[in-house]
């Protein structure tokens, strides 16, 4: 956090959430939080400095197994209302509608998202994404 408030300015967070994997079953439980901020950067600057945050944090994508276990991920979720797709960065994400351990937190913080693409509130898709194992981190299971 303090890494990305060097980033991003008037950094926000949700909860701490954690969740079941999802695609690799074989690895421990992720650690998901949400966070939001404004930038003066564009979206693949912003790209570059959160994978050099990554990288600071031990990250080396080389290693990694696809999906598997990894010391820091940092997706870029939405940036406004931008759209855009290009080899590295997709705006939104292309996940974000099927995924409870990025709808529960993103939530938390902006009840009221929509999606960029369709205008849909982000809420709308909470019921389709359920049953995917997202606890408050120390608390029973939501």
């Amino acid at each position: 956090m303090k890494r990305l408030g060097q980033v991003l300015e008037s950094l926000r967070s949700s909860s701490i959430y954690r969740t079941q994997p999802r695609y690799v079953l074989d690895q421990p439980d992720f650690l998901n939080l949400v966070v939001a901020g404004t930038s003066t950067l564009d979206p693949m600057e912003l790209l570059q400095r959160t994978q050099a945050i990554e990288a600071e944090f031990g990250r080396d994508r080389s290693k990694e197994r696809h999906k598997g276990p990894r010391t820091l991920d940092i997706d870029m979720l939405m940036y406004g209302s931008t759209i855009m797709e290009s080899p590295s960065l997709t705006l939104p994400h292309p996940g974000l509608t099927e995924r409870a351990f990025v709808l529960v937190p993103l939530l938390e913080l902006e009840p009221h998202a929509r999606h960029p693409v369709s205008g849909i509130p982000l809420s709308a898709f909470l019921e389709s994404a359920g049953g995917q194992g997202i606890y408050l981190h120390g608390a029973a299971p939501l």
